[in-house]
């Protein structure tokens, strides 16, 4: 196994500390984990996909638009 080293910030890092119940290297390892398997996922949905950037970018803003004018009322 390969050893990684992190940097937290201060505050989270206090926090961290009064709870030692955990294993934060096992918590951080699952965070991973979890991350490669959404990208992985991603990556596979997204191999014969035949949207652009562009295309992607635009539906995005679409929904933001659309979400704003639902969230504002």
């Amino acid at each position: 196994m390969v050893n990684m080293t992190l940097s937290v910030p201060e505050k989270l890092h206090e926090k961290m500390k009064k709870h030692t119940e955990f294993k934060w290297s096992d918590v951080a390892r699952q965070a991973f984990e979890k991350k490669l398997i959404e990208v992985e996922l991603m990556e596979k949905l997204l191999e014969k996909s035949r949207l652009t950037e562009k295309d992607a970018e635009i539906i995005g803003h679409k929904i933001k638009a659309s979400m704003r004018k639902r969230f504002s009322k």
